[in-house]
């Protein structure tokens, strides 16, 4: 055998070589690929699902042949679940976290400082050894303010007590509104009708006005409607001063809880003082 006899066998084998290793890892890739997507499509949750084909070459062992094969690819019909709305922040302080370039900056007085870099009002925070807390996120730019960790604390308070006096859905909430000089039958008459309220388990917001040369007491009116309706009514919001001259609180039914607490309470106190009168008496029989 001739020498370029021998090398064109050589050149083939190597060829032949060369083409089974190609074909080898393609198959491997095949495989790999396969595994990938029927595994990532037996995972997925049942849904409504149209199937578009895409195709697909797969490399014979004879060099000369290849067949194709025509798989799917799943395509989603069902909409899309909407994201759960951003739940809105508690009021305090929101350190150093400020997603916001430019801010719009109020002091711990109340007073605007102007549009800033939020680097210049981290600054003014370190500085003056202060707390960002987030007033209105939608407005441009957004707005914050510079306030003291005592002042965050009332702001927290009041909050909670607004929300507390909000009635909830399905609550109904009646209003009553008078002078506080008003006449004692008057009076009577309110109460009676807030008592009918309460009963039907509603909510009672009374306000009261300071009448012109009136020294009563607001906040003794309320007590003593409350002091009325006792038996199945307490405070939802106590009384307070919303504005100069006008105070106002919101009456609601007892719980059961609440009722039986009350109950026990006055069982004590009338047992209490019904021991105190057998004492007194006693003590009178035996001066006499």
């Amino acid at each position: 055998m001739t020498f370029g006899k021998l090398r064109k066998i050589h050149n083939l084998g190597m060829t032949a070589f060369c083409v089974m290793k190609l074909l080898c890892q393609a198959t491997r890739n095949e495989n790999r690929y396969a595994k990938r997507f029927f595994g990532a499509l037996l995972t997925q949750t049942p849904q409504k699902r149209v199937f578009s084909p895409f195709w697909m070459v797969a490399p014979d062992p004879d060099p000369r042949k290849s067949t194709v094969f025509g798989l799917t690819q799943p395509f989603c019909t069902a909409e899309k679940s909407h994201t759960e709305p951003k739940r809105k922040a508690a009021f305090g302080s929101v350190g150093r976290r400020i997603p916001y370039r430019i801010l719009h900056v109020i002091n711990q007085d109340g007073e605007s400082l102007g549009n800033m870099h939020r680097a210049e009002a981290l600054k003014l925070m370190d500085q003056h050894d202060l707390k960002l807390v987030l007033l209105r996120e939608n407005a441009e730019p957004p707005v914050y303010r510079l306030m003291t960790g005592q002042q965050i604390h009332e702001e927290q308070l009041k909050r909670a007590e607004k929300k507390k006096a909000s009635p909830k859905p399905g609550v109904v909430q009646k209003e009553l509104s008078f002078s506080s000089a008003i006449a004692k039958n008057d009076l009577e008459t309110k109460t009676k009708q807030i008592a009918q309220w309460i009963e039907k388990k509603y909510h009672v917001k009374v306000t009261i006005r300071q009448a012109k040369d009136s020294n009563t007491d607001m906040f003794m009116l309320f007590d003593q409607i409350l002091d009325t309706v006792s038996e199945k009514a307490t405070y939802l919001s106590k009384p307070k001063v919303t504005r100069e001259g006008v105070s106002t609180c919101i009456l609601r039914h007892m719980s059961d809880k609440e009722l039986k607490a009350y109950q026990k309470m006055e069982k004590q106190k009338n047992s209490t003082v019904k021991k105190d009168e057998n004492e007194d008496l006693k003590s009178n029989e035996l001066h006499q």
